[in-house]
């Protein structure tokens, strides 16, 4: 299982959140290259990068961020927020993505986003499925929608879909473990590689996720409040 530490990024500082709201943003560093670094040299090779002001606005704001990751570590990274037309696709590859997370794009033009499946291919591309109460949520999770995350994901697996990142909004941030329950939902309705999203607390959650069957696990807040350490997680992956 890939074991998928997580940045989030806003004003090019790497942050947390708390279920989502902007609000409740809170600096962990503001150097993500160290923190990507630090990723590294703790036996880590993968990483999700967000971009949450490109999420909020609909563009890609902190590119420059995710070069300089990309151009000073070997991890491989899955990159999502703001991603909204060919400029913003184009930015994002050429600046070092090795996977791009895509969310809103899917839900507001499903055409677009499915011409891009077909240029780059199911490997390059990850379906984001953020959720609330089971429902799909949108632009950095601040517009609700009213397709539900099951059927969402069965849609896009239909026409070529392979790899979904779940995240159950209510639990990101928060410490209170993940949705196992989701999960086990959507791997019995799909065949979908599903990577966890939101919740993990301890190595025990990333346990239980794994025996679910999950591709791979996001693990962010418990890094940065030392409930997990990297040595654990590399241990484990």
């Amino acid at each position: 299982m890939r074991i998928i530490p997580a940045i989030d990024i806003i004003d090019g500082k790497c942050v947390r959140l708390s279920k989502g709201d902007y609000a409740s943003s809170k600096v962990y560093n503001e150097d993500p290259l160290e923190v990507a670094k630090a990723f590294e040299a703790g036996g880590i090779k993968y990483l999700h990068l967000v971009d949450l002001d490109g999420a909020r606005i609909g563009s890609i704001i902190n590119h420059a961020v995710l070069e300089k990751i990309a151009t000073h570590t070997k991890l491989i990274i899955d990159f999502g927020g703001g991603i909204q037309s060919p400029a913003d696709i184009e930015i994002a590859f050429e600046s070092g993505a090795g996977q791009l997370c895509l969310g809103s794009i899917a839900v507001k033009a499903p055409k677009q986003f499915l011409s891009w499946l077909e240029e780059y291919g199911s490997e390059k591309i990850i379906l984001s499925a953020d959720a609330k109460n089971r429902m799909i949520a949108t632009n950095g999770w601040l517009e609700a929608s009213a397709l539900n995350v099951i059927d969402f994901i069965k849609n896009y697996e239909a026409k070529g879909i392979e790899m979904v990142m779940c995240t159950d909004i209510a639990k990101d941030g928060m410490l209170q473990g993940p949705s196992a329950d989701l999960y086990q939902d959507i791997l019995q309705a799909t065949n979908v590689k599903l990577i966890a999203s939101g919740g993990i607390s301890s190595i025990k959650n990333v346990e239980v996720v794994s025996a679910l069957g999950c591709e791979g696990v996001v693990i962010g807040k418990a890094i940065y409040e030392n409930r997990i350490s990297l040595k654990e997680l590399s241990a484990y992956a």
